[in-house]
């Protein structure tokens, strides 16, 4: 037997039993007469103790041991003379009567601890060591909680968890696929999926009524903290419902999942058009953990002698509380240049501070008097002590940086509480937007998502600005400004996603060719149906209060898809690429 508790399991009760432990060596101190170690498992660290009177031999052999050693020790539990409250087993220590190394190690190239030393390539490279830490380890309990949770709310909901194909066809939509050349179909290709959209379809069209699958979604674009170029979902689609009855579905699983893993009470999630969103945020995923929403000056800021303000497309601007003592001339010349990286792209900021006089001081005071100011103030509801902030530009664009500029500004004043979690529905997305690079509509979605009942008829006779301002039954959950999933209701009906495809520039051939399969199903009774995704690893993190999902995958790639642990990708034997009939890449190999 290698144990008969782990190390985080023995407590005053069992003090007087002979017990054995196995683990890890943490950390090892020698006091000359004693030597003490922390014994290390996934479950807690228990303090061992070697004696030089009474087991002189097992506590020469302790003080050579490394970090990292495996160890099987027996002994006796007693109480420590010194305690320590910060571990769950402080208050107790095992005096040592046996000692055996299961194995040895090598010095880790970084600390085993909750802090550690290495950075994150290192820790990628040697990412079985990283997952001894217990912070990393308790991402990963807390991820299989939440799959648990997940599992077992939607079983009891009626919903049937079904496995889709991992090898499907390459579609011209979204983002890259990954492709997969096939052996036995030399010059053809299998696609890893982006989603499984087409097929949760088709299992609607089955008559499975409420489908389910926490499964892996592959997608070949640039990374950054929050994607992975493989990730998990929370797939689901359900049969004869209303988008109101999958919000209603799926904000219940939310509060439950809450619930369940942090025993936090979600209140009802309300609900914001995408217009009204990106009116008041300039974003799609507003943070609603503060206020500080957007102010539109156009009508009380242009025409007065500001060429830039005059010029523009949008004047707007947002009130940071009680800052305005905060921000010295060089300050704002710091945010300025902050607004000015190419990642923003603001061409300048223009600033009004409230003065406890009733006076103003601002970038602009030769451009606009104090009653002027003033009415800008009454407008943003602003008083003594607080400063405004406005950009100007395209309208768009405008609003982007705007919103920047307020995450950053909730993030200077203190305003993001940690457990704090506010939830958002946005709805009322459009269905298309136009791209002037190509000249042709993109799905905001994607393909298969349905115009609003009011608009179908518009959408099947309409003219290209009609198209434009057709709206979809579709829908993203947020929380604290991160999108965790979104859906719609999907179109049930071959005429109506034939169109959809004509507007988005398939020919028939290639619709017929690429899609074909789900239009002939929607031709033996497709029954009315939407559903949802659920970024997996995303709702892991936020939950957690953290922004990256790597933290929440067991082996994560870096910043350019490797995995730097096993090297992957890598190149392969020329006599594979020959048997899969690919030619031979010699300067990919070199």
């Amino acid at each position: 037997m290698y144990r008969s508790h782990n190390c985080g399991e023995l407590r005053m009760d069992h003090i007087g039993q002979e017990v054995t432990l196995s683990g890890w060596l943490q950390t090892s101190r020698d006091f000359g007469g004693m030597t003490f170690i922390d014994l290390r498992d996934r479950y807690g660290i228990t303090q061992l103790v070697f004696n030089m009177d009474d087991e002189a031999e097992i506590c020469g052999r302790a003080r050579k041991l490394g970090r990292e050693y495996v160890l099987k020790i027996t002994g006796l539990v007693r109480e420590r003379t010194n305690k320590n409250p910060n571990r769950p087993t402080g208050n107790i220590e095992i005096e040592v009567k046996t000692l055996e190394v299961l194995n040895a190690s090598k010095t880790p190239p970084f600390t085993i601890e909750e802090e550690t030393d290495g950075g994150d390539e290192l820790r990628m490279k040697y990412r079985y060591l990283d997952l001894r830490r217990p912070v990393v380890q308790k991402n990963l309990i807390f991820r299989s909680e939440l799959a648990i949770a997940t599992r077992k709310y939607l079983s009891g909901e009626g919903f049937i968890e079904v496995e889709t194909p991992v090898l499907i066809k390459s579609t011209p939509e979204g983002a890259r696929d990954f492709v997969v050349p096939s052996r036995m179909n030399k010059g053809q290709f299998y696609a890893l999926p982006q989603s499984p959209q087409t097929f949760k379809q088709i299992l609607m069209v089955s008559g499975l009524d409420k489908y389910f699958q926490i499964v892996k979604c592959f997608r070949d674009e640039d990374l950054r903290a929050d994607r992975q170029p493989e990730f998990t979902q929370i797939d689901c689609e359900m049969s004869f419902v209303t988008q109101e009855q999958i919000l209603n579905t799926f904000e219940a699983l939310t509060k439950n999942l809450f619930k369940e893993t942090l025993n936090v009470e979600l209140p009802d999630f309300p609900r914001m058009s995408y217009d009204d969103a990106m009116r008041l945020y300039g974003s799609d995923k507003p943070d609603l953990r503060f206020g500080m929403q957007f102010v539109e000056m156009n009508d009380f800021a242009k025409g007065k002698g500001f060429g830039v303000f005059d010029s523009a497309e949008l004047v707007v601007g947002i009130c940071a509380e009680g800052q305005a003592d905060k921000f010295s001339n060089k300050d704002i010349k710091i945010l300025t240049e902050w607004m000015q990286r190419p990642q923003i792209g603001a061409k300048g900021l223009v600033y009004v501070k409230c003065n406890a006089d009733g006076t103003f001081k601002s970038s602009v005071g030769k451009f606009y008097s104090d009653d002027e100011l003033k009415i800008w103030a009454e407008k943003f509801g602003a008083k003594a002590g607080d400063i405004l902030f406005v950009l100007s530009g395209e309208d768009e664009k405008t609003r982007k940086q705007l919103n920047e500029l307020r995450l950053e500004m909730g993030n200077r004043m203190g305003l993001i509480k940690e457990g704090d979690f506010k939830p958002l529905w946005v709805v009322d997305f459009p269905l298309l937007e136009w791209d002037e690079d190509s000249e042709r509509f993109h799905a905001m979605h994607h393909p298969f998502t349905s115009p609003k009942k009011a608009d179908m008829e518009r959408m099947m006779k309409g003219d290209h600005e009609t198209m434009k301002s057709l709206r979809a039954d579709a829908y993203d959950l947020v929380i604290n400004g991160s999108e965790i999933g979104g859906g719609s209701i999907r179109i049930h009906d071959r005429e109506l996603q034939s169109k959809n495809f004509d507007l988005l520039g398939f020919t028939k051939e290639e619709a017929e060719a690429q899609f074909g399969f789900l239009m002939s199903a929607f031709e033996y009774g497709a029954p009315p149906h939407g559903g949802i995704a659920l970024g997996f690893d995303r709702l892991c993190a936020v939950l957690n209060g953290q922004s990256s999902i790597r933290d929440f995958i067991a082996f994560p790639k870096n910043n350019t898809g490797r995995d730097m642990m096993i090297d992957a990708p890598s190149p392969i034997a020329n006599d594979q690429l020959d048997e899969l009939g690919i030619g031979l890449q010699e300067e990919v190999l070199e």
